[in-house]
């Protein structure tokens, strides 16, 4: 009790233990008491926000380290924005996104800058920055499409492409205002404006890449590959404000630029979504709720008014939109419903745009107080927009979700091996964490198909440490997977050989997938090797033998080439449908290098996708021109060659020749040998070698008598 004497409870609370405490405790405890009651958990810390800030019982006070929590998680939402927008969705269905991208945009703001100007009385830039933020929409119900496995929905992917649009568009109009009320507008501000937010575009476009992919590629310590991230988007927020606009913006673009380097289903991406959402955008959801004072709203008409025409026009034009878009593209009625609730809901770039005009300061009244762009009234009636259209895009996309899931078929080629399994042979070290991401990058994201990881203990092995560096390995691989939220079911096998051990485990677990790593240091006399040599010859899944130069969000391009008639083997659709999913993940194109007719089996397929990338074809039918290929290939390309086993029908004589060619004229490219699932033919004598002595001694047995029989008939046509 003395200690506690000496502590200072009086509110608002000063001891930032006390302080960093409580908000931890309201970041836990309020997601999960909303959701009891089935409301999205962004309302709950807004709402605890109004609670415990000076408005409510005073418990925090907005001081400046609230304030920097809450510009951190604000540039962090903005960051997410771009950074998982799915730019491959946006160009292929880029008509009907931009269509509905102008209407969901154009429709609010008309409406929204009248209202406001004609029924509010505000000035025309409060009117208009009040208007942008109606047009704006976040998709805080995509995760309940998610859930329902109807995300490939054309309506839901044109709603995501939308967010793009109408994000850029009111940010520029806010980048506009806010420099507009900072000097006199003329010429030469324009000018001005125009050339450093071009300097700005150049710099975060054109040099940002670069320097991206030069860290990656030299640095893949996790803890420095995720503060280089941060300190990315921070750089990109402090060259746009140097630049005259608004940080969300570069915050914003950063994401836009770091979409291609960070791959959804990486550990990256794992934790850069953890933190975020974990600390910093709850503190910037809490620090929200702590600006709204709710006794304004019943102080008088005035405020009551506001939050009245904010709420209608905001929720009936996107109605409107959703509607006129429904008609034009001839969509069904839950489609246009679904269109509706994705794009009512306000949460990020609305609170961004607001609490920009809020802190912008055009002069003073009489009395000495601030007078703001936008004044409270608009603050509240805003956070009383998020709240409503929150609560009402949940409920909306639910339902449809519900009826879409009992009606729509996905006829997405995409995800066609409900039972695929990825084996991952761990036998480098310093291979783990590359193989690993490659196996989990093969994985059929619909089915959540298992991943192994297999580490086989020979003989030679067995007498030394062995099964010390066996664990080692898998508990990295382990570890590793986990940092992205996948799992590794871990396979430790004693055999006789390696080979031996790998084929046995990919028939006892019916493996669709074998990824084996091929060592950067290997010769053309080391290249394959017994051990992948004899996995070939004895299985008849699909192999990838992978050669890591460099990390894979850092490729450019993947150059695929393939012999004549990979078309007609059986296991075509099945690489082609994963080496589709990996470009997509990546967000590289596909170049293919082949012949007429398998370019055209191949456009036929990719024409039927839900979701592709972009790809490009060229022929090439002269495999004794192979090393062409020295010359085509860019620094940061993933060279992929699909190769053929002996016997079957795209199998060609200069295959032989691949490790020569590869060790020798392509030792510093990243690149993936590929042997399709091809169907079994005749004996396969490799199990034949593994078999009972006794089995191969009666073979012997019965060879000798047919040839004896056959030296005999043949002594006897040489008699006659």
């Amino acid at each position: 009790m003395i200690l506690l004497s000496s502590l200072d409870f009086s509110l608002p609370l000063k001891n930032p233990v006390i302080i960093f405490s409580l908000v931890l405790f309201i970041i836990l405890f309020a997601p999960i008491l909303f959701n009891k009651i089935k409301v999205p958990h962004i309302i709950g810390l807004i709402v605890a926000g109004v609670i415990v800030g000076p408005y409510g019982l005073n418990l925090l006070k907005r001081d400046s380290s609230i304030v920097l929590f809450g510009t951190v998680g604000l540039l962090y939402i903005m960051f997410l924005a771009g950074l998982e927008i799915d730019l491959a969705e946006f160009k292929k269905n880029r008509k009907q996104i931009l269509t509905f991208g102008m209407l969901t945009f154009i429709l609010p703001l008309t409406f929204g800058t009248l209202a406001s100007y004609y029924v509010l009385g505000y000035g025309f830039l409060s009117s208009l920055l009040l208007a942008s933020m109606f047009s704006t929409h976040t998709l805080v119900s995509y995760p309940i499409a998610s859930k329902y496995g109807v995300i490939r929905n054309k309506a839901v992917s044109m709603t995501v492409g939308g967010t793009m649009i109408t994000d850029i568009l009111a940010l520029l109009i806010l980048a506009g205002i806010a420099g507009m009320t900072k000097d006199s507008v003329s010429t030469t501000f324009w000018v001005q404006l125009g050339a450093s937010t071009a300097i700005f575009v150049g710099i975060v476009f054109g040099v940002f890449p670069y320097i991206i992919r030069w860290f990656f590629k030299h640095f893949e310590d996790s803890i420095s590959q995720y503060i280089f991230v941060l300190a990315m988007v921070f750089l990109a927020s402090f060259l746009a404000e140097a630049a005259g606009i608004e940080a969300i913006i570069g915050a914003f673009f950063s994401g836009l630029v770091l979409n291609k380097f960070v791959p959804h289903s990486s550990p990256l991406m794992n934790r850069i979504d953890f933190v975020g959402n974990a600390l910093f955008i709850p503190f910037f959801l809490i620090s929200v709720g702590m600006l709204v004072d709710v006794t304004v709203l019943v102080k008088g008409w005035g405020a009551l008014k506001v939050a009245g025409v904010i709420l209608a026009i905001a929720l009936s034009t996107k109605y409107l939109a959703a509607m006129i878009t429904q008609r034009i593209f001839k969509l069904s009625k839950v489609e246009g419903t679904m269109i509706f609730g994705l794009s009512t809901s306000h949460a990020a770039a609305t609170l961004a745009i607001i609490l920009v005009g809020y802190n912008i300061i055009t002069g003073e009244s009489s009395s000495g107080e601030p007078i703001r762009l936008l004044n409270e009234d608009v603050l509240n009636g805003t956070i009383l927009l998020i709240l409503v259209s929150c609560g009402v895009s949940s409920f909306v996309v639910e339902g449809a979700s519900k009826k879409m899931a009992l009606e729509v078929e996905d006829n997405a080629v995409q995800d066609n091996q409900p039972n695929d399994r990825v084996l991952v042979s761990l036998a480098y070290p310093d291979m783990i964490t590359a193989l690993v991401d490659f196996g989990i990058m093969l994985r059929s994201k619909k089915t959540h198909s298992s991943i192994y990881g297999l580490n086989v203990i020979d003989d030679e092995r067995s007498v030394t440490n062995g099964a010390g560096a066996s664990r080692k390995i898998i508990e990295k691989a382990i570890s590793h997977a986990a940092a992205s939220e996948n799992s590794i079911i871990p396979i430790t096998r004693y055999d006789s050989s390696i080979s031996n051990g790998i084929v046995y485990t990919i028939k006892e677990h019916s493996v669709s997938d074998v990824v084996i790593g091929l060592h950067k240091q290997a010769d053309q006399h080391t290249f394959l090797g017994l051990k992948a040599e004899s996995i070939i010859r004895r299985v008849y899944e699909t192999i990838y033998i992978y050669k890591p130069i460099q990390p894979f969000n850092t490729f450019t391009r993947i150059v695929v080439l393939m012999p004549p008639k990979a078309e007609t083997e059986p296991g075509f659709l099945h690489w082609l449908n994963k080496l589709m999913l990996m470009a997509k993940e990546a967000a590289i194109p596909i170049f293919f290098y082949g012949t007429q007719a398998t370019s055209d089996s191949i456009a036929k397929v990719i024409s039927k996708l839900s979701e592709s990338t972009k790809t490009h074809f060229t022929l090439f039918n002269n495999w004794d021109d192979f090393l062409i290929f020295s010359k085509e290939l860019k620094d940061n390309d993933l060279f992929v060659i699909v190769s053929s086993r002996k016997g079957h029908d795209s199998y060609l004589p200069q295959l032989t020749k691949l490790p020569y060619y590869l060790s020798n004229y392509f030792a510093d490219q990243s690149l993936i040998i590929l042997y399709p699932k091809q169907l079994e033919s005749g004996i396969n004598m490799g199990d034949i070698e593994q078999a009972d002595s006794n089995l191969i001694d009666s073979i012997s047995d019965q060879i000798d008598t047919i040839n004896k029989a056959g030296k005999y008939v043949k002594g006897l046509f040489k008699s006659k």
